[in-house]
């Protein structure tokens, strides 16, 4: 499938994504806003993959936009490499699988674009993050941080290009949990199997019914709701999920 700068290693249901400039410790450039998004696109549209792991090769999980690239290039240019960046990561939070991003090592700007347009963040206890965006001479990561971690913490981290450490990222929201650096994988692909386990369309329909739910009211949120309840009660799978209650409450192996 996609190699290069971005590659995929698919496994029971299982779609590992990962990040591979190691060199330039996983900056993001143009072509890996490609990739990615052409990556997400593609399995979006896999029945066979169930959840998807983002990580990323080498002592970074990404150091953020690669500036290089831009030297000698007109604000036109630059333009149409933000508007990349964006497709990219609308790619990845639009993907109707789980998608959690294992994180480690430095986290830049971009790098936490695209940790955030993930569904949850799993951190090594060596995780920290910045957003210099500001300090670059540049606008970035002003809508979906402030929506993580709250208005007046984002425009903190934004205006001073603070490190965040991996404590204090949990305390936050932005990490869920953190593990050793040398479990993050394992920890992730535990993770993804107990995602994978459950049924694929109530999976779906849950994660749908909170992006759409946080945009909106408790009583729209509601109807938002019983609208993925009778999706899946049409669909006839539930039964299959009575079926694994009771089996798993009667002391039985769950099949």
């Amino acid at each position: 499938m996609v190699a290069d700068s971005v590659t995929v290693h698919r496994a029971g249901g299982i779609a590992e994504v990962v990040l591979n400039r190691p060199g330039a410790r996983n900056a993001v450039d143009l072509h890996m806003c490609h990739l990615l998004r052409e990556t997400f696109d593609e399995l979006d549209g896999d029945p066979t993959v169930r959840v998807v792991l983002v990580s990323g090769n080498g002592p970074s999980f990404c150091a953020g936009a690669d500036l290089k690239e831009r030297t000698g290039k007109n604000a036109a240019w630059v333009r149409r490499r933000r508007v990349a960046s964006f497709a990219a990561y609308a790619a990845i939070e639009s993907c109707s699988k789980p998608v959690v991003a294992l994180v480690h090592g430095s986290v830049v700007g971009s790098g936490g674009e695209i940790s955030m347009a993930c569904d949850f963040i799993i951190g090594a206890t060596n995780t920290t993050f910045r957003f210099p965006e500001a300090h670059w001479g540049t606008v970035g990561a002003t809508q979906r941080l402030q929506r993580v971690i709250g208005k007046r913490r984002a425009k903190e981290l934004l205006f001073t290009n603070r490190i965040l450490g991996a404590d204090e990222a949990e305390r936050l929201g932005l990490l869920v949990r953190t593990v050793d650096a040398a479990e993050l994988l394992e920890t992730g692909r535990a993770v993804a199997e107990t995602i994978a386990d459950a049924p694929a369309l109530s999976i779906a329909l849950t994660k749908r019914a909170v992006d759409l739910g946080s945009e909106t009211d408790l009583d729209r949120g509601i109807r938002i709701e019983m609208t993925a309840i009778e999706q899946n009660l049409a669909d006839g799978g539930w039964k299959d999920g009575v079926d694994r209650f009771v089996t798993t409450r009667n002391g039985k192996k769950t099949p």
